[in-house]
């Protein structure tokens, strides 16, 4: 047995925790109570005031042998609409928020991408919070196994279709073709039709020591070691202003503030690099899934990854890119910094 935890906040813990005990054998435990909060041992009422910052939450408890993450993580989706920030069903209010709260940070980027495989399956962006556990108290004694006690009582989820095997697309699984992860991609297939200027920066090398020194730990992690941020607390989430990005390793310029949106998905979102020949486009086959990851020229900076879940009269692109792998020049400070030649590429 391989047991595993994790939180998932769905609406009423009623009608979330019986759908996971429907599904049978391989869920091993299960629990209601508050998650993520900031006050100590809050009560049912304490949390419907909705000024606590607790979400109504599940500890489901699972056999990895018999449950992947990701069929966990299929399940929950089939029973929220995770394109509604603070309601589930008839329940409003921040404790009704949708939310998969993590104690394992191997986890993390599993539940990322899932979700980013989930985003064409809906018109409106995913607003599922992920986040590390930072507590859980357990509901009070008559909110556990409610619906097990109270079989007509108030449910929000069709607890029919835990009896439905989960279908392909549900897990939104891509592994099809077999690929050589790492293996470089023509540029073109992803900016033959856009119109950018070209350039060809120079190779940047530093030693170990040096990069650990000049960088933060999570700089290092996603630049060095392919790691992913955390979505919607980075840095560039929600960074409009305008201005020049630029590879956080070695300066050259990556993306312009004028090709950025809010692609909803918690890190930046760019439709296009800022220039031709800035990127690097390679297979990844990382998490059983076939992705195209998306490095800079000169640093061979692991930046993010480039998909085709973009808006259309933008080019169908969203380059998804780690905060963490850039630097901000703000349009004010470029010609200091010895940008001016980009200035035409951000007004």
């Amino acid at each position: 047995m391989n047991k595993k935890t994790i939180y998932l906040a769905g609406g009423c813990f009623w009608g979330v925790e019986r759908y996971f005990q429907l599904l049978g054998e391989g869920i091993l435990e299960t629990e209601s109570g508050y998650a993520n909060g900031h006050s100590d041992d809050p009560s049912y009422r304490d949390v419907c005031r909705g000024d606590t910052g607790f979400a109504e939450t599940v500890r489901v408890v699972y056999d990895k042998d018999v449950f992947s993450t990701d069929e966990i993580l299929a399940h929950f989706f089939r029973i929220v609409d995770p394109t509604t920030r603070d309601r589930q069903g008839n329940d409003r209010g921040d404790q009704y928020r949708p939310g998969i709260y993590y104690v394992d940070e191997s986890d993390f980027p599993t539940i990322c991408d899932y979700i980013d495989r989930r985003r064409k399956d809906y018109r409106r962006p995913i607003v599922v919070e992920v986040l590390p556990l930072e507590n859980f108290y357990s509901a009070e004694d008559y909110h556990q196994d409610y619906l097990v006690k109270n079989p007509t009582g108030y449910c929000h989820v069709n607890l029919d279709l835990a009896s439905i095997p989960l279908k392909p697309e549900e897990l939104a699984l891509d592994i099809s073709e077999e690929v050589q992860s790492g293996e470089r991609l023509a540029s073109n297939r992803f900016e033959s039709k856009m119109d950018l200027k070209t350039v060809a920066p120079k190779p940047f090398k530093a030693d170990d020591k040096t990069l650990k020194s000049s960088l933060s730990d999570i700089q290092y992690q996603v630049t060095q070691e392919n790691a992913t941020e955390r979505p919607f607390s980075n840095e560039f989430d929600q960074e409009f202003s305008p201005g020049l990005y630029v590879d956080i390793v070695s300066g050259e310029p990556l993306f312009s503030s004028r090709d950025k949106y809010d692609a909803g998905c918690g890190w930046p979102a760019f439709s296009r690099p800022v220039a031709r020949g800035a990127l690097v486009y390679k297979d990844d086959t990382s998490l059983w899934r076939k992705r195209v990851e998306v490095r800079s020229v000169g640093a061979d900076s692991h930046l993010g990854h480039v998909f085709d879940d973009g808006p259309e009269d933008l080019g169908g692109l969203r380059y998804c890119i780690n905060s963490a792998a850039l630097r901000f020049v703000p349009l004010e400070e470029m010609e200091k910094e010895g940008y001016g030649d980009w200035i035409s590429e951000v007004v």
